[in-house]
């Protein structure tokens, strides 16, 4: 009788670092944790865990480290046996994408990076010089992530270790961690299982009212959650949350549709994740990040509704991001629908404290 085929080492390997994951997801107070803290101490657990047993390659070459695998050279040439590979989790505070791309050589594009570079005093937004997340986006193998929990920082990882590690998948997944916990009075969400495919709901909104989707990455969430807040308590305006980890995958899915579409006329047409979520509504759109406007846009060719996209360099310069500036381009796309009186954004602007 023939033998079943082996199974690859990294998919054992894989499996043993999700189930050693996935039986530490009750733990006590993870809802408290900010991402950087919930990765650091799953990347802990996972990689002392007996199950596990040294199947998982863990370099960490942060500041204020005290691993004893600060490079990727050993491992990379390892690596080049494919029997020989296992899950790699690379821990870094690189600012540059010429640092990341090093590094991403280094491990062979292969792999799961999570760079803390917001914890970091920088001059730039989230930390990262300008031209980074151009980089991360501009990359094929890189699929980059920002998410705003650390339970979507913990989602993502268990699915990049699927995909990468199980099912097989070229790339390197790599994700910005904040170090923000989360507010006191901010709303738990537990499922999070979507936001590895780009964007998942936080809450239904009623259609009986004016409303807008806002939809917000990382710790720019936060800002987001506060204009809706802002948007329902002075204007009675409802608003559609979307917490959106990866604008990239979103838009880089939606052109595979496009692709698709193009390319088999004859066949019915493909729908892709952002289609799905937002269907065909007419209802304004803001898609807010903490990085350049730029990556946001990313979704603009993709929606038929009226479509804002803020940034970090969206505003004059000495004029901050934040929810006041999110409330007030709320306000102004739905008076472009007629849903807002326009005679009336400049006392809302005053009473916003914005200037003109």
């Amino acid at each position: 009788m023939d033998s079943l085929p082996a199974i690859p080492p990294a998919r054992l390997a894989a499996h043993a670092c999700i189930r050693s994951i996935e039986a530490g997801l009750p733990s006590t107070g993870a809802a408290s944790h900010s991402p950087l803290l919930q990765i650091l101490q799953t990347v802990h657990r996972i990689e002392h865990d007996p199950a596990v047993a040294g199947n998982l390659w863990v370099i960490n070459d942060r500041a204020d480290s005290a691993s004893e695998v600060v490079s990727p050279w050993g491992i990379w040439f390892r690596q080049q046996a494919p029997s020989r590979e296992r899950p790699l989790i690379y821990l870094t505070q690189s600012p540059s994408s010429a640092r990341v791309s090093m590094l991403a050589e280094q491990i062979g594009h292969r792999g799961i990076v999570f760079n803390d570079l917001e914890s970091a005093a920088s001059r730039w937004p989230k930390g990262a010089h300008p031209w980074l997340p151009l980089w991360l986006s501009a990359n094929a193998q890189c699929r980059p992530y920002d998410p705003a929990s650390a339970a979507e920082a913990q989602a993502i990882l268990l699915a990049a270790l699927d995909e990468l590690y199980v099912q097989g998948r070229h790339g390197f997944y790599y994700m910005t961690l904040h170090d923000q916990p989360p507010a006191a009075d901010e709303p738990a969400h537990d499922d999070c299982s979507d936001a590895f495919l780009g964007m998942y709901p936080l809450q239904p909104t009623s259609a009986a009212r004016p409303q807008v989707r806002l939809l917000g990455a990382g710790a720019m969430l936060r800002e987001v959650r506060a204009a809706a807040v802002l948007l329902d308590t002075h204007w009675g305006i409802a608003s559609q949350l979307w917490s959106c980890p990866s604008y990239t995958r979103l838009a880089r899915d939606s052109d595979d549709a496009a692709r698709w579409n193009r390319l088999h006329p004859e066949a019915a047409p493909r729908k892709s994740y952002l289609q799905y979520c937002l269907m065909s509504a007419s209802t304004p759109l803001i898609a807010v990040t903490g990085y350049a406007q730029h990556i946001a846009d990313q979704l603009a060719p993709h929606v038929t509704a009226p479509f804002t996209a803020l940034g970090a360099d969206s505003l004059a310069p000495g004029n901050c991001l934040d929810r006041r500036w999110i409330t007030f381009s709320a306000l102004q796309a739905l008076a472009g629908q007629g849903l807002f009186d326009t005679q009336a954004l400049p006392a809302a602007q005053a009473r916003l404290g914005l200037g003109e």
